[in-house]
């Protein structure tokens, strides 16, 4: 079965016709071509499809697409403006965060989050706001070096 929805996507329009099994991951990356949202271990688990409804972040893995309808949903690709990266993946960068890249997405969004409602997090405070996503690359510090370093310049 198929159901028409319109998705709100980095403050763009969709108009789709869906299958209504289809994730919100799915419908992301097969059918907005936003591939930057990672299809990680599908349950919930990784992160590496976290992106942010109404500012909150969600796994895209355990949200089927026609329940985004109505929400405000923002990837990684709706950060960065005019071809200038957003502060937090300019840190990423800076502070060598990004090694193989895949959780990077999932991690700078769910910093977005908490920077967004707390502009002066601690340490502690980050790591649990990244606590959803995995990384097996970096061993944290260098994300959360990244994410202070954005909190001291707000």
């Amino acid at each position: 079965m198929k159901k028409m929805i319109t998705l709100n996507v980095n403050d763009r329009e969709y108009d789709l016709v869906i299958p209504v099994n289809r994730t919100l991951t799915q419908v992301l990356r097969e059918n907005l071509k936003l591939t930057g949202t990672k299809q990680g271990c599908g349950v919930g688990d990784c992160g590496s499809c976290t992106i942010l409804m109404d500012g909150r972040p969600v796994n895209s893995c355990l949200v089927l697409a026609a329940e985004a309808e109505g929400h405000k949903i923002e990837t990684i690709e709706g950060l960065s403006e005019e071809g200038q990266l957003h502060p937090l993946q300019q840190a990423f960068v800076e502070h060598g965060s990004i090694q193989c890249g895949f959780c990077s997405p999932g991690m700078i969004l769910s910093a977005k989050a908490l920077l967004d409602k707390n502009p002066s997090p601690g340490e502690t405070e980050i790591r649990e706001a990244i606590s959803g996503n995995l990384c097996r690359c970096t061993g944290y510090q260098k994300i959360v070096d990244a994410i202070q370093s954005v909190a001291k310049k707000v």
